[in-house]
């Protein structure tokens, strides 16, 4: 009998000592004096400790669900650090990695304490272990505020968010819950006193019937009825197929209809001499190589270059060398010299292309700045080519600037008058408005549904992931501005589409098994 308790002690020996090892840097091979489930087990210092590991994991598995979440905006992070460091950087991707570091290292620590207590073993994390989790829970928190004093809209991106991952991380809860089911009732069926069962168990009870019935609450219009499902919303190009070419240019366009694009969005700048051309940003340091051209002009408004000047730059190599989408495909060696070539694009010609492949264009009309020749005629000189130089279907322009909205009605009835924000649908009609164009963070099913019942159609923009397209499909969307039109053109129905049976059964079969498993657990 003796002989087979010291085998038996042997034979714990080695996990024990991997599980402090790894939490505590004790790698000796002595056996621990194992406590009673139910006893307290931990120093003082540490039962004070172990809450901010806990904490430190809620903190960091948050930020990391909110920024992989924000992948459909990791191009707006970049352009903005570019816009304040002076140089293009992939700051969204190493931010990504970070985090998934971050919380995969607090994760362990956490999964590493609760193997300890449930053999009943004495915490004690390592000073360097400490120092880590103070870095993770501070990185966490001050990520998420800085996040959401410059960038609160995300905020908006996970709740909708929650609209088609709520069903499943309902699932990875209750899985959660069931595994910590075992060193749960563990302790507290071996507690010596009824107030520490009731510590123990309570509060699991309370989060496990949470759980349990928060489905009650879930909302996604994705989960319907079969056959109500609306069409899929047309796709228009975000300053063409920025993914595949550089933006704005004309080949970045003839991808975008190359890929079966129905639309082609993109920003229009007029030039010091009156020539309107497409820019989206103010200066042209980003998308052209006008550092190395003219470098004493790197800081001056794209408006103030006449149209020869802005001829002589290329548009294309910044492309190739800045690499401005993380998850760009690779570009033939065709693409690759086609590229290297780019040109600005100029409205005109990019007119002509619409019309020749019958897509509809929309864009933003940027009020030249202050001392420009067209800085009070710019809508004029604007309608001019596009009446008169174009040649293009007034039918095909969705108009969206909103000075002068009832004087370009006049010259021009045929476009479609589209609006950048929400109103009253009465004042919306008076203003002959037929579209919406709303960032997608604005989406509601059941404001698109009360505008489809006036006519009028919404366009969300941008709309990058196919989670957020499935969302916007499913909300009813006439249409959505994507820079992913390549990928998105491939979805045949949303992703994660479930009829409200399949939901239900999905719920009340976890609900079900779930608690088999932990009553079994608790009997055992």
């Amino acid at each position: 009998v003796v002989r087979r308790h010291l085998l038996q002690r042997y034979e714990h020996q080695p996990f024990i000592s991997c599980l402090a090892g790894f939490y505590s840097c004790r790698w000796k091979r002595y056996q621990r004096r194992r406590t009673e489930p139910g006893k307290c087990c931990c120093k003082t210092r540490e039962c004070v400790f172990f809450p901010l590991l806990v904490g430190a994991f809620c903190f960091s598995l948050v930020f990391l669900y909110m920024w992989s979440e924000a992948k459909n905006d990791y191009n707006n992070f970049d352009w903005y650090n570019y816009g304040n460091l002076g140089f293009w950087f992939l700051w969204s991707l190493v931010l990504l990695i970070v985090a998934a570091i971050l919380f995969t290292y607090i994760t362990l620590l956490l999964v590493l304490a609760m193997c300890l207590l449930a053999e009943g073993q004495q915490l004690y994390l390592h000073w360097s272990h400490k120092i880590g989790t103070f870095l993770v829970l501070g990185f966490s928190i001050t990520a998420l505020f800085i996040l959401s004093v410059l960038w609160g809209d995300q905020w908006k991106t996970v709740r909708l968010s929650f609209q088609i991952t709520a069903p499943y991380l309902h699932i990875g809860a209750i899985t959660i819950m069931v595994l910590l089911s075992w060193p749960v009732a563990l302790h507290a069926i071996r507690a010596d006193k009824k107030v520490v069962r009731v510590i123990i168990v309570g509060p699991y009870l309370a989060i496990l019937l949470f759980l349990f019935l928060i489905p009650l609450g879930m909302y996604s219009p994705c989960i319907r009825e079969m056959g109500t499902l609306g069409r899929k919303p047309a796709l228009i190009g975000h300053r063409g197929a920025p993914m595949l070419a550089p933006e704005n240019t004309e080949m970045s366009f003839q991808k975008t209809i190359e890929h079966g694009g129905d639309g082609l969005e993109t920003d229009v700048t007029i030039s010091y001499d009156g020539v309107p051309f497409l820019m989206h940003d103010s200066t042209l340091r980003r998308t052209t190589n006008i550092k190395e051209v003219y470098p004493n002009d790197t800081a001056q408004n794209a408006a103030l270059f006449s149209w020869d000047t802005l001829q002589e730059l290329n548009a294309g190599m910044w492309f190739l060398k800045d690499k401005p989408f993380s998850c760009m495909a690779s570009l033939s060696r065709a693409d690759q010299n086609q590229a290297m070539n780019q040109s600005i694009y100029k409205l005109s010609n990019f007119l002509r292309l619409a019309d020749s492949q019958n897509k509809l264009v929309i864009f933003d009309l940027y009020r030249p700045p202050e001392k420009h020749p067209y800085r009070n005629s710019w809508i004029n000189r604007t309608l001019e080519v596009i009446l008169n130089e174009s040649g293009i279907r007034p039918h095909l322009v969705l108009w969206l600037e909103n000075d002068m909205r009832s004087f370009v009605q006049s010259v021009a009835p045929g476009f479609q008058q589209t609006m950048g924000s929400k109103a009253p649908v009465e004042d919306l009609l008076m203003d002959n408005i037929v579209k919406l164009n709303l960032a997608y963070t604005e989406m509601s099913s059941e404001d698109i549904r009360k505008y489809a019942e006036a006519n009028i159609t919404t366009n969300l923009y941008v709309v990058n992931e196919p989670w957020l397209f499935s969302l916007a499909w499913c909300s009813g969307a006439h249409s959505v501005t994507t820079n992913a039109v390549h990928t998105l053109k491939n979805l045949s129905q949303p992703l994660f589409l479930m009829t409200p049976q399949q939901y239900n059964i999905m719920w009340i079969l976890t609900d079900l098994t779930s608690v088999l498993l932990i009553s079994l657990i608790f009997a055992l």
